[in-house]
């Protein structure tokens, strides 16, 4: 079931504080906090897709002995527009000297 985020609606119609919920998607949007009985309206949030570009692969993939094997230059910033370079080929830093 897809989690769901909704925000209070204030006096004013601004947005108040934020919760989420899991429900079913067949379920209609709630109109009104389960717990307070305020207001409340769904907000429209990106969503998270999982696989191997989520959490602890995406790591593994981006590690520095994976980007060399696949022939790439990783660069890490070390100072004001000052880049080091931590695997691959290329200058040892980039930037102002």
């Amino acid at each position: 079931m897809p989690t769901y985020v909704y925000e209070i609606v204030l006096p004013d119609g601004t947005g108040g504080a934020r919760f989420e919920r899991i429900e079913p998607m067949s379920d209609a949007p709630l109109t009104r906090h389960p717990e307070t009985g305020e207001p409340v309206r769904r907000v429209l949030t990106t969503f998270a897709i999982g696989g191997s570009w989520a959490g602890a692969g995406a790591k593994g993939l981006l590690s520095n002995r994976n980007l060399e094997e696949k022939g790439f230059t990783k660069y890490v910033r070390t100072g004001d527009g000052t880049y080091e370079k931590q695997v691959g080929k290329g200058p040892d830093t980039l930037g102002s000297e």
